[in-house]
């Protein structure tokens, strides 16, 4: 790709790296730590791609102009490009202009420290507390990186996490000896923990009469299927906990990038909505009103 140009060809190359599902979820997950970017490392683990796997991705992307990347320390910090997005779709109507991504111009930044930034607890439930929910929790206590600080119960919670939860969980570098499935009625009531959000990520869930929630927590309903639902051979299975762990990150991953602090409520409550209807969202959570 020329320093000064964005050719047709540039976008030829852009569409056929685009075009591998991986790829375009690499993409999308990058686009949202805009311009902060993440280490090759927390892009596998996100999107739970073995790193090797990731490696040739990342390198495919940033051949096509649509990533950069930086070393810091022992680890390759990855951002997304996305001024070329924009010259991509200039191409496709017909409008050439220079490029205005010099190389080098376009540098990842780490992202900050939580600092003085308010922090936030986050409740996230589903009916059994040993799938779903307990993989938000941990997905969001590692991203939200001491800004959110996430919590998860159930209305009917099983004696313990689901075994694959936390196999899969184990596998991708979490830590889960402190998980477990709880009732809900744990963070009712005037002592318990104040929310500043609570989360359902199952239909029965959000179909269900909640408790009392000290502080009027703001609140919002995720659902996506169930994969301790799902039957068949232990590899079918596995695949569902993968889906519905990418699923979850996507949206915390959202979650965590969105300037709360800035938002009033009523954007707030647009913007959880929008996280909510991401792709794989379940028909009761797309067919709810939308904030107006």
């Amino acid at each position: 790709m020329t320093a000064d140009q964005f050719t047709t060809d540039d976008a030829v190359e852009m569409f056929a790296s685009l075009a591998q599902p991986t790829r375009l979820e690499v993409f999308r997950l990058l686009a949202r730590y805009l311009p902060y970017g993440l280490p090759a490392g927390d892009v596998a683990r996100l999107l739970a791609v073995p790193h090797n796997t990731m490696s040739t991705h990342l390198s495919q992307l940033e051949r096509a102009g649509l990533l950069t990347s930086r070393r810091e320390g022992r680890s390759i910090i990855y951002a997304a490009k996305s001024i070329k997005l924009g010259s991509l779709f200039d191409v496709m109507l017909g409008e050439m202009r220079p490029s205005a991504d010099r190389d080098g111009a376009s540098f990842p930044q780490r992202r900050p420290a939580a600092g003085d930034a308010k922090g936030y607890n986050l409740l996230i439930l589903c009916s059994g507390n040993s799938a779903r929910s307990i993989m938000a929790e941990a997905i969001l206590n590692r991203e939200g990186a001491g800004r959110f600080r996430a919590y998860s119960a159930g209305s009917r919670p099983q004696e313990r996490p689901h075994r694959l939860a936390v196999e899969l969980l184990e596998s991708l570098g979490y830590e889960t000896s402190h998980l477990r499935s709880k009732s809900w009625s744990e963070f009712a009531g005037k002592r318990a923990v104040t929310m500043d959000f609570v989360v359902t990520v199952c239909d029965a869930a959000a179909g269900e009469e909640c408790p009392f929630w000290p502080g009027h927590p703001l609140q919002a309903h995720w659902g996506i299927p169930d994969p301790a639902l799902v039957k068949g051979t232990k590899d079918v299975q596995r695949a569902a906990f993968l889906a519905a762990y990418r699923r979850l990150t996507a949206r915390l991953t959202a979650l965590v990038n969105l300037p709360v602090e800035s938002l009033d409520l009523a954007n707030l409550k647009k913007e959880l909505a929008a996280i909510g209807r991401m792709e794989g969202a379940t028909d009761m959570t797309l067919s709810a009103p939308q904030a107006a």
